[in-house]
Formats: C-alpha cells, structure tokens, sequence
C-alpha cells in the first residue's frame, strides 16, 4: 500500500510506457448500495504524454480483470471494463509474448483515446494476481445483493 493509502491493482511499465490503474478507496464507505464501489484512478505514460482519468470500480470490475489476466496470459486480446460507465482498457498481446499493446479510451466522457506498448517483465502475470489479491483485501466486499436492487450487509 502506497503512502497515500492507494493499491495499485494494474502497473505495466517499462521505462518508456506506463499503464497504471491505482485504487484510492471506497467511493461512498457506509452508504449500502455504493460501499463496495472503490474510486481508482487510470494514469497512462508515454515518451511525450501522460494522461489521468478519475474512474469508479465496481465489484464486477474486480472479477471481470480477474478473467481478462488469464487471456492475457494465455496470450489472447482482451478488454476491460467494457460497459461505457468507465474508460475500456484494450489489451493485444503480442505473439511471442514478450510485449503487449494497450489502447485506453475515454468512452464515457471525451471519446480520446491512447494507445502504446510496454515489455511485459518476467512473472508479469502472477504479479498482477497478487496485487488484485492485494485490492480485495484492503478493501474487501461488505455487501451481498439478496435480490436484484435489494441489498443487505454480510455477516
């Protein structure tokens, strides 16, 4: 956990290109409907830009990123949070496995997008498990939806 309380959840860097996806805590912490929703921040990097976007997970980000870290390993385009409430995040692999490509579009507010490689560092994938386990566990879900739209606290 960073001095500011952040986790990261998603670091791909390599000194040229960065894609970082740092979670800032509970979006509305006690409200029951929103407690499990977390405020994270996108920042991308590049040779001459750097970009940042405010964004809200939900719970469902966290498992779908979950999955999408499988097809990445196992070498498959893939993209996340593809719903128009966030940013999508485009991941293309490359084929010896070395690098992957990242497209970040701002569907939801100003329609830019962003797009650049990073070499992918040995043991990328299970590091990136480990910070997902990291999110989950700073800020676990408090909440269970019994029925669709009504909600209640876990035991």
């Amino acid at each position: 956990m960073a001095e500011d309380g952040a986790v990261e959840l998603i670091r791909l860097a390599d000194g040229e290109n960065g894609l970082e996806v740092r979670v800032l805590g509970r979006t509305m912490p006690g409200v029951l409907t929103l407690h499990d929703y977390l405020d994270a921040e996108i920042v991308v990097t590049g040779g001459f830009a750097r970009g940042h976007l405010d964004v809200c997970l939900a719970p469902d980000d966290l498992d779908s990123w979950s999955q999408i870290l499988g097809e990445l390993a196992a070498g498959r385009d893939a993209v996340w949070m593809d719903d128009g409430r966030n940013p999508r995040i485009r991941f293309e692999p490359s084929r010896q496995g070395r690098a992957v490509t990242f497209v970040v579009k701002d569907v939801a507010a100003s329609g830019t997008s962003v797009r650049a490689s990073v070499r992918l560092a040995e043991g990328w994938a299970d590091e990136h498990l480990e910070r997902l386990r990291r999110v989950r566990a700073a800020w676990p879900q408090e909440v269970v939806e019994t029925s669709p739209g009504t909600y209640r606290w876990r035991r």
